[in-house]
């Protein structure tokens, strides 16, 4: 039995993984955490399910929220100023003794998606991108265990396939379905070992060489 919480619940991959590790780890006490909790209405009395409402954005509810889990899921990519979310995430999990972490961000942290693909990537994001980044060195240097998730453009489609590139690997693929990143969330939940103290980058490899999102 493993007590996860997932910080943004409602997020598309985030109801993906409720529903996975419902079905799949009925065991699993899972802690559901975001602004207007009527939306997870529908989830109320289900089993080893607690919705919480808060704010991951005010320290005070993320902290009250992190007390007796064992992983963290935090299911948006940190655009916040001074990286109020993920610093909140951090001093919550080091106060409540919490060590593993795994949280969603984007291609094209360390300019490693090649080609055109590349070049139009970086157009559309870079206005978060520093904020991105720094999430992401935050958590390198927070000594907690954790995982950057770097997704693609994502799609519905209902496909599980999909490569894992590392730190320092070139970018495979630009587009990968919510089914594929919401399964390797899942690995991670039931192997905290896996992927651990890394960044990666996961995306369907037939997808390489195309020069825009794959719908």
């Amino acid at each position: 039995m493993t007590k996860v919480l997932i910080l943004g619940a409602n997020g598309q991959v985030a109801r993906i993984v409720e529903e996975r590790l419902m079905a799949e780890n009925p065991d699993d006490k899972l802690t559901l955490f975001l602004r207007n909790s009527s939306r997870l209405n529908n989830l109320e009395g289900h089993k080893n399910v607690t919705i919480v409402d808060g704010d991951i954005t005010d320290f005070d509810d993320v902290n009250n929220v992190m007390k007796g889990q064992d992983i963290v899921y935090v299911s948006m990519v940190d655009h916040t100023p001074d990286n109020v979310i993920t610093n909140n995430v951090v001093k919550a999990m080091k106060e409540n003794n919490v060590q593993r972490v795994v949280e969603t961000s984007l291609l094209g942290l360390y300019n490693e998606v090649p080609g055109e693909y590349g070049l139009w990537n970086y157009e559309q994001v870079k206005s978060g991108l520093p904020a991105a980044i720094n999430a992401d060195k935050i958590l390198s240097e927070s000594g907690l265990t954790y995982t950057t998730l770097r997704f693609p453009w994502l799609n519905d489609r209902d496909e599980v396939k999909y490569v894992v590139t590392h730190k320092n690997e070139e970018y495979v693929g630009v587009s990968g379905s919510r089914q594929s990143m919401a399964d390797v969330i899942v690995k991670i939940i039931n192997d905290p070992t896996y992927l651990e103290n890394d960044s990666v980058g996961i995306a369907d490899k037939d997808t390489q060489k195309e020069t825009r999102p794959v719908y």
